[in-house]
C-alpha cells in the first residue's frame, strides 16, 4: 500500500483572489495539445509535415511521398489539400518567407503531375489561384517561379476540358512581363523570358480545344501579338547591324531559345500562327499591322518583311490568301500616307505573294491585281499633282517627291510581275487579259481604269506602267500553241499602242510580243541587230510548225506584218526600236514560218526597203538608213534559216557591195555614235538593193511558190489607225468619190478642164490610152489571181471603210432631214402642227431611182 505524507502548507500573502482550480499544470497542457493535434484532419497533418523547421533543408521527401499516396488514394481530398496549400502559401508570401513558398510550389507541382483524376479540377483552381498570387508579387523570383509552375501545368493534357476556366488574367500578366523595363538588364531579360514562356503555355493550353477558343478573341490577340513582336524586334536590331537574314528564318537551338527573349518570342509566334484556323486567322494578323503602324516600322521595312515571312511560312498553305487580303486592305487604309510607307507595304505584299504564289491563292488573284492597278493610278495621280503644285517651288523637293512615287510604282510593277509569273498558265492568260483591258487607249473613254482627269501625260504614264507590268507577267510564259498566248481579244488591244507616237510604248509592246512568241528561249541569241556571218553558230532551237500555228498566221499574220511595217515608219525610232523590230521578224521566222509565211516576210522586207527608197513619209535620213540596215540584217538571217544557196548568194553579194560603197546601209555602221549619213538615196545603184526578181529566181528553183512576190505588200487599214495619234495610212491613200450628175452643177462648171494643145494631142492618141487600160486590167487580174485572199479582203475592206466615212461626212453636212410621208413637225404659237408630203412630190437622189 501507498503511504501518504502530509506536507505542511504555508499560506502566502495574496493581493488578489486566485482560484487554484484554474492553475495551469504542465502535464495537463501537454495532453490537451496532443489531443488537439490528433483531432486535426489528416490532410492538414500531411501537408504540415512536408515543411521542415528550416526552409533551407528543402521539401521533406518522405512526408511528400505520404502526401502524394494519400492524394492518389483519396482524390476527393485534392481540393482541400490545394486550398490548404494555397492558404499557407498566401500567408508565407505576405510574410516574405520565400523559402516556404518554394517548398509549397514544389509540392503543388508534384501533386499536379501525380494526380490525373476527375477531382483534379477543383485542385487546379487552387493551383491557378496560387500562381496568380506569385505573378502579382513584385519579386522577380516569385514571378519566374509562378511562370514555371504554370508552364508545367500547361503541358498536362486533361481528360475532359473545363469550359468555365478562363485565362484572361494570365494573358494580361504575361503580356505585361514581356514589356518589363527593370533597371537590371539580367533581371529584365529573365522576366521577359518568363512572360514569353507564360504566353506560350497559355497558347498550348487553350488552342487545342476547339470549343474553348477564347484565346483567339481580339482583346487577347491585341495583347499577345504585340508583346511577342516587341521582343522579336530586338533580334532584328542586331541582325541589321550584322547583316540581314536571307530566306526563311532558321529554327533556334535549345540554348538560344532559353537565353534570348527574341528567339523565344519568334518561336512562340510561329507556334501561335501554326495553330490558327480559318475562323481566327484574321484576329492573329491584324495586331501585326497595328504594331507596325504604331512603331512606324514600314520605312524602313526590314522588320515588317521579316514578320510576314514568318507568318507566311508558319500558317497553313490554304490560309495564305487571308494574309494577302489583310495586306491589301491595309494598303487601302494607308493610301494617303507618304510614298515610302506605301512602298514598304507593297514590298511586304511582294514577299507574301512570293511565298503564296505557288500554293493556294484562292479567289484573291483578280483582287490583288485590281487593287495594285488602282494604287498604281493613285500613285501616278499623286506624282502629277505634286508636279503641278510645286511648279514654282524648289526643284529639289519636286524631284524627291517624284522619285518617291517612282519607288511606289516600281514596287507595284514588281509585285504584279512576280505574282503573275508564278501563276499557272491558265490563270496567267486571264491576268494578261485583265491587265490589257486596263490599258487606256486614246479616243476610247470606256476604260475600267479611269484616267480622264490625268491628262495626256498621266495617261501615257499609266500606259507605260501597265505595259511594264504586262511585260513582267508574260516573262517565262511558254504556251504550247500560239493561239493560247495571243488570242484575238488580247492581240488586238495589245497591238493598238504600237501605233502611238511614243517610242517607249512601242518598245514595250514589242517586248511583250517577244515573250509570247519566243517559246524556245532564242531571244537572247538574237539580241542586237547585226549581220550574222553564220547563223548555225547561234544553235537556234525550233520545232516543226503545228497546225494551230499555221492557222494563227492565216488569221492574224497580216495584222502582225502591218504593225511591223507601220512601226518602221515612225520618225522617233531609235536604235532600240530597230533592234526590237529585227527580233520580231527573226522570232516570227523561227516559231511561225512555213513556206507561205516566208514569202510574206520577204514581201514585207521589200516593202520596208521601198519605204526608205521612195520616202513618201519624209522620214529623216537616219531612219531611212536604219530601215535599210534592218532589212539587210533580217534577209541575211532569213536566207541562212531557209538555206537556199542562190538566195544566200544574192543577199551576201548585196551586203558585201554595201560594206564597200554604202556602209551606212549596214547595222554595224549606222548605229554607231558618229556615222556619216548620205544626202540622198536616189543616186544609188541597184546593186545596193535587194531585188525582187533576183529573189524570185533564187527561190523558184528551190520549189517555193514565188508568184506572190511580184505583188507589192500593202498593209490593211483598221479602226486602230483612227484611234491612234499618228499619221494614219488612210491619209496616204488617194481615193476619189464620183458624185453622179444632177446634184451639184456648180461643181461641174468649176471642175472643167482647161483645153490645151497637149490635151488635144493626148485625146487624139488613142493607142497609148488603150495600152494603159490593158496594162491596168492585166495588173488587176494578176493581183486577184496571185495575191492572198486576206490581202484582197483587207483592200476591199479599206475601200469600204473609206466610202463609209465619206458618206458619214456628207450626212453630217445635211442641214435638215429629208421629207417623209409621215410629215414633219412645226411649232407655231406654242402648238405643234404636222405637215405631210405626198410620196409623188418627194425628190429622191438619182442613186435611189431605178
Amino acid at each position: 500500500m501507498r503511504q501518504y505524507v502530509q506536507v505542511p502548507t504555508v499560506e502566502q500573502e495574496k493581493t488578489y483572489d486566485y482560484n487554484s482550480a484554474f492553475e495551469p499544470r504542465p502535464c495537463m497542457c501537454l495532453g490537451v495539445c496532443c489531443c488537439c493535434a490528433a483531432l486535426r484532419p489528416r490532410y492538414k497533418r500531411l501537408v504540415d509535415n512536408i515543411f521542415p523547421e528550416d526552409p533551407k533543408d528543402g521539401l521533406v521527401k518522405a512526408d511528400m511521398e505520404k502526401l502524394t499516396f494519400y492524394a492518389v488514394s483519396a482524390p476527393e481530398k485534392l481540393d482541400r489539400i490545394g486550398a490548404y496549400l494555397a492558404e499557407r502559401l498566401s500567408r508565407d508570401v505576405v510574410r516574405h518567407r520565400y523559402g516556404y513558398v518554394l517548398i509549397a510550389m514544389e509540392a503543388l507541382d508534384q501533386l499536379l503531375m501525380a494526380c490525373h483524376s476527375q477531382s483534379i479540377k477543383p485542385f487546379v483552381e487552387s493551383f491557378l489561384h496560387m500562381v496568380a498570387k506569385l505573378l502579382e508579387s513584385g519579386e522577380p523570383k516569385l514571378q519566374v517561379l509562378g511562370t514555371n509552375s504554370f508552364v508545367k501545368f500547361a503541358n498536362i493534357e486533361e481528360d475532359t476540358p473545363s469550359y468555365h476556366r478562363r485565362y484572361d488574367f494570365f494573358v494580361s500578366r504575361f503580356s505585361a512581363m514581356c514589356h518589363s523595363c527593370d533597371h537590371d538588364p539580367e533581371i529584365q531579360t529573365e522576366i521577359r523570358i518568363a512572360g514569353i514562356r507564360g504566353i506560350q503555355g497559355v497558347v498550348r493550353k487553350t488552342v487545342n480545344d476547339e470549343l474553348r477558343a477564347t484565346i483567339w478573341e481580339p482583346q487577347h490577340m491585341d495583347k499577345i501579338v504585340p508583346s511577342l513582336l516587341f521582343n522579336m524586334q530586338k533580334i532584328e536590331d542586331v541582325d541589321s547591324l550584322n547583316g540581314t537574314r536571307i530566306g526563311p528564318p532558321s529554327s533556334p537551338t535549345g540554348g538560344e531559345k532559353e537565353e534570348n527573349p527574341a528567339v523565344l518570342a519568334e518561336n512562340c509566334f510561329r507556334e501561335l500562327l501554326g495553330r490558327a484556323t480559318y475562323g481566327n486567322m484574321n484576329n492573329a494578323v491584324r495586331p501585326v499591322f497595328a504594331h507596325l503602324d504604331h512603331h512606324r516600322l514600314w520605312d524602313p521595312n526590314e522588320f515588317a518583311v521579316s514578320c510576314f515571312k514568318i507568318i507566311m511560312y508558319s500558317i497553313q498553305a490554304q490560309y495564305s490568301h487571308h494574309v494577302i487580303q489583310e495586306i491589301l486592305g491595309h494598303l487601302d487604309v494607308r493610301k494617303r500616307d507618304s510614298p515610302r510607307v506605301r512602298a514598304g507595304i507593297i514590298q511586304v505584299l511582294l514577299e507574301a505573294v512570293a511565298i503564296a504564289a505557288k500554293g493556294s491563292i484562292g479567289p484573291t488573284v483578280l483582287e490583288v491585281f485590281n487593287t495594285l492597278l488602282k494604287h498604281l493610278r493613285i500613285s501616278v495621280d499623286f506624282e502629277l499633282s505634286d508636279r503641278r503644285s510645286s511648279a514654282g517651288s524648289a526643284a529639289f523637293s519636286t524631284s524627291s517627291k517624284e522619285s518617291d512615287e517612282r519607288i511606289v510604282q516600281n514596287a507595284i510593277i514588281q509585285t504584279i510581275g512576280f505574282f503573275g509569273s508564278n501563276l499557272p498558265d491558265y490563270q496567267r492568260s486571264e491576268i494578261m487579259m485583265f491587265i490589257m483591258g486596263k490599258v487606256p487607249v486614246f479616243g476610247i473613254t470606256s476604260q475600267s481604269l479611269d484616267t480622264s482627269h490625268l491628262g495626256d501625260l498621266g495617261t501615257r504614264r499609266i500606259q507605260i506602267m501597265l505595259l511594264r507590268s504586262l511585260l513582267m507577267v508574260t516573262s517565262g510564259y511558254k504556251a504550247t500553241a500560239i493561239t493560247n498566248a495571243l488570242p484575238a481579244p488580247f492581240l488586238d488591244p495589245l497591238l493598238s499602242p504600237s501605233l502611238m507616237e511614243d517610242s517607249e510604248l512601242r518598245q514595250l509592246v514589242l517586248e511583250v510580243l517577244h515573250n509570247l512568241i519566243d517559246r524556245h528561249d532564242n531571244r537572247a541569241k538574237l539580241r542586237g541587230i547585226r549581220i550574222i556571218p553564220d547563223v548555225s553558230d547561234l544553235k537556234i532551237k525550233r520545232d516543226k510548225i503545228s497546225r494551230q500555228d499555221v492557222s494563227f498566221m492565216k488569221k492574224h499574220g497580216q495584222q502582225l506584218y502591218r504593225h511591223i511595217y507601220l512601226g518602221c515608219k515612225e520618225e522617233d525610232n531609235v536604235q532600240k526600236n530597230f533592234e526590237l523590230l529585227y527580233t520580231s521578224l527573226a522570232l516570227t521566222t523561227i516559231e511561225l514560218a512555213n513556206e507561205e509565211v516566208v514569202i510574206d516576210l520577204i514581201r514585207l522586207a521589200i516593202a520596208l526597203q521601198d519605204i526608205a527608197i521612195i520616202n513618201e513619209d519624209n522620214l529623216p535620213m537616219f531612219n531611212r538608213c536604219g530601215v535599210m540596215a534592218l532589212v539587210a540584217a533580217y534577209l541575211n538571217f532569213l536566207s541562212q534559216m531557209i538555206a537556199v544557196p542562190a538566195f544566200c548568194q544574192h543577199v551576201s553579194k548585196v551586203i558585201e557591195t554595201r560594206s564597200l560603197e554604202a556602209p551606212y546601209f549596214l547595222p554595224e555602221t549606222i548605229f554607231k555614235d558618229k556615222c556619216n549619213l548620205p544626202k540622198s538615196l536616189e543616186k544609188h545603184e541597184k546593186n545596193l538593193f535587194f531585188l525582187t526578181n533576183k529573189i524570185a529566181e533564187s527561190l523558184g528553183g528551190s520549189g517555193y511558190s514565188v508568184e506572190r512576190l511580184s505583188v507589192p505588200y500593202v498593209p490593211q487599214v483598221t479602226d486602230e489607225d483612227r484611234l491612234s495619234r499618228r499619221k494614219s495610212i488612210v491619209d496616204t491613200v488617194s481615193i476619189q468619190v464620183d458624185i453622179l450628175p444632177g446634184n451639184s452643177t456648180e461643181d461641174k462648171i468649176d471642175s472643167t478642164e482647161e483645153i490645151t494643145f497637149e490635151a488635144l494631142k493626148k485625146a487624139i492618141d488613142n493607142n497609148g490610152l488603150e495600152e494603159q487600160e490593158k496594162e491596168k486590167r492585166r495588173l488587176v487580174i494578176e493581183k486577184f489571181q496571185k495575191a492572198p485572199f486576206e490581202e484582197i479582203a483587207a483592200q476591199c475592206e479599206t475601200k469600204a471603210n473609206l466610202l463609209h466615212d465619206r458618206l458619214a461626212q456628207i450626212l453630217e453636212l445635211t442641214i435638215r432631214p429629208p421629207p417623209s410621208p409621215s410629215g414633219t413637225m412645226t411649232i407655231t404659237a406654242g402648238h405643234a402642227h404636222y405637215q405631210s408630203v405626198p410620196v409623188y412630190e418627194m425628190k429622191f437622189p438619182d442613186l435611189c431611182v431605178y
